[in-house]
């Protein structure tokens, strides 16, 4: 052992022959520096992936949170993005773990990622391996933003989906609950600003109010509408007599009637001359009891009125004569009795009064003042029964502006909408002092369709006027809103307050939700007042409709009564839905290019190319039932609460 010991103190002292075996010692020390450095590698790169994984994991999970909370489903979610995210065979590791948890109901999702390494190299050295650990966390964040909800009321929304109890409108309102839950609840902890809008539409939207209270002279004072005018005739009435004026007079007596003859006092007499001399003269007919007095009315043929009055008076009257009997004379006395008969007669003449009386209707165009009925007061028409007056209040609904009726419409940055003319179409323009640029309240109570009937069947009649007529089909929805922000409250009331009725204008809905959601529209004051946090506003329509474009020429609505009015087309119904198709995707173009992300939900239908075309980029859902639409409206929602990895 001394010996060796001696042996290699010389060794290391020697400086000749000795690079071969400090070559060999070093060996292992350059072996142990390129197996660390490539196993640490190794393990950084593979951290990294499991980093990523993990971020993909939670975010999946977040995006898949549901009113359910974080369910088994979004779980599930989370679980098959971190896995297709991160492939142990391919990172060589094995034991992957990975721990999804949610202590908010899905309101952040906080998740631990781990795996086992093996080393390559440095196991050369006994080195076990890397135990690789990360953690990741996805929530809902919200930056600023305005949502203006332009929502399809029409009559179908009224039908129950397909195998439900329930209705397309009640699914949409727990839908728009749902959504503005997941938005509330991303706004937690953030100074951010989200503000709602609304546009029911149907056939006409109610912005009545809403155009009133900018400026009532936005709004016409006189409106021709398609209705009817009562027709009167003259009747004379007689009313009365005037003073009468006294007629012929005359008296005559009837043919009295007399007592039997009875003997007068006891006195007898033995000549007549003596029984002469001795009896009473007889007395004058004189009146006696009550007279009675009787009238009859009657009209000559001159019209006059004539009244005969009959007077009857009683008479009474007493005679005298001397009578034989057989030895004497006897004075013998009777009661005579009668009646004096007066007549007499007046005649008056008669008073007549004139008055107009309902006669029939004229189906026909009739101009109305608007000026009062605009402002909501109760204004009378004589539109009732027979022409009767009638009191009718404003709901707030419009017809809109002047248009031009042509087959198709485009929009480009350059010249705007074409062809020109079309007010109806223009988001940003407020009315001059010209009628066609302002608007009129939509008048239903004076509204009326002409009609005319062949074997049975009643069709419209464009001819001018016409005798018979219906009255016109009309709907009004639910007040539009401008931007605000709301409680929760506030929204589900307002959703509760959604009623379907009337037909599908989608121009209608497009072009207000445009003009309260434009930054540079009648209510930029209201679209450009900035959040308390500085922060820019991005800007949203979501579209919602349960059908396709299916305007009525037989309705009245925000382009009057079609079939009449010809605002949209030249004969009142030839290409009108493609029309007002056109109109559609030339409003779509104007608002995409104002920043504004309009995203489409085709709820219970399929997605048209109409709708598919109005739609952002990626910003179109098809909802078959009501489970389908509350995802979709909860998709939006997402992304309009800009989803992120906060670490």
């Amino acid at each position: 052992m001394l010996a060796l010991r001696r042996f290699l103190t010389a060794l290391a002292r020697s400086r000749t022959g000795n690079i071969l075996p400090l070559s060999a010692m070093a060996i292992f020390a350059v072996a142990a520096l390129i197996g660390g450095a490539i196993d640490i590698s190794r393990a950084w790169r593979t951290q990294t992936r499991l980093q990523a994984a993990c971020d993909a994991g939670v975010l999946a999970g977040r995006r898949a949170v549901t009113t359910n909370g974080f369910d088994a489903t979004a779980k599930a979610q989370a679980d098959n993005y971190f896995f297709a995210n991160f492939d142990e065979a391919h990172q060589d590791s094995h034991d992957t773990t990975f721990v999804p948890s949610s202590a908010d109901k899905g309101g952040t999702i906080d998740a631990v990622a781990t795996t086992s390494l093996p080393p390559l190299m440095m196991q050369l050295f006994g080195f076990p391996g890397f135990e690789l650990s990360v953690s990741c966390t996805a929530s809902m964040g919200v930056g600023n933003s305005d949502i203006m909800m332009v929502l399809d009321t029409t009559g179908s929304m009224s039908s129950l989906l397909a195998g439900s109890s329930q209705t397309r409108i009640e699914a949409l309102r727990v839908a728009m609950k749902n959504f503005y839950s997941t938005v509330e609840n991303a706004l937690s902890g953030t100074n951010a600003r989200v503000r709602y809008g609304f546009v029911p539409y149907s056939s006409s939207v109610n912005v009545g109010a809403l155009l009133r209270n900018l400026d009532p002279n936005y709004l016409v004072d006189s409106w021709t509408i398609q209705s009817r005018k009562a027709i009167y005739r003259s009747v004379q009435t007689l009313t009365g007599y005037g003073t009468p004026t006294a007629g012929s007079s005359s008296t005559t007596t009837t043919s009295p009637t007399y007592s039997l003859w009875a003997n007068f006092g006891s006195s007898t007499y033995l000549t007549t001359t003596s029984c002469n001399a001795a009896k009473p003269a007889d007395t004058a007919w004189a009146n006696s009891g009550s007279a009675t007095t009787t009238s009859t009315t009657t009209t000559n043929s001159s019209g006059q009125q004539v009244v005969t009055t009959v007077v009857t008076q009683p008479q009474t009257a007493t005679f005298y004569q001397c009578s034989w009997q057989i030895l004497y004379f006897r004075v013998q006395s009777r009661t005579g009795s009668r009646n004096s008969v007066t007549t007499t007669t007046t005649t008056a003449d008669p008073i007549y009064t004139t008055s107009q009386v309902f006669d029939r209707w004229e189906y026909r165009p009739v101009t109305y003042d608007t000026s009062r009925f605009k402002n909501f007061e109760s204004v009378s028409t004589p539109t009732g029964e027979n022409g009767a007056s009638v009191s009718s209040t404003w709901k707030g609904c419009i017809e809109e502006r002047s248009t031009v009726s042509e087959p198709s419409f485009t929009w480009s940055s350059l010249g705007g909408f074409n062809p020109a003319g079309a007010q109806d179409l223009e988001i940003d323009a407020a009315p001059d002092s010209s009628t066609s640029s302002k608007w009129a309240p939509m008048w239903p109570n004076v509204a009326y369709i002409r009609t005319v009937t062949y074997s049975g069947v009643v069709y419209m009649n464009s001819a001018m006027p016409s005798p018979t007529g219906l009255q016109a089909g009309s709907y009004c929805p639910t007040a539009a809103r401008l931007l605000a922000t709301m409680n929760s409250s506030a929204f589900n009331a307002f959703a509760d307050s959604l009623v379907p009725e009337g037909g599908t204008y989608h121009d209608i809905g497009m072009v207000w939700g445009a003009r309260l959601a434009s930054p540079d529209g009648m209510w930029s004051s209201v679209v450009r007042d900035p959040p308390a946090n500085g922060g820019e506003v991005s800007r949203h329509i979501i579209f919602m409709t349960d059908g396709e474009m299916a305007p009525s020429y037989s309705i009245q609505s925000a382009w009057g009564i079609e079939y009449h009015d010809r605002r949209i087309t030249e004969d009142g119904h030839s290409e009108d839905t493609a029309r007002h198709n056109s109109r559609f995707l030339a409003l779509c173009e104007a608002v995409k290019a104002k920043g504004i992300r309009v995203w489409v939900i085709a709820f219970a239908q399929a997605m048209t190319p109409e709708l598919q075309t109005c739609s952002s980029t990626d910003s179109a859902f098809t909802a078959a039932n009501a489970s389908q639409l509350d995802a979709a409206f909860q998709a939006i929602a997402k992304q309009v609460g800009e989803l992120r990895v906060v670490q």
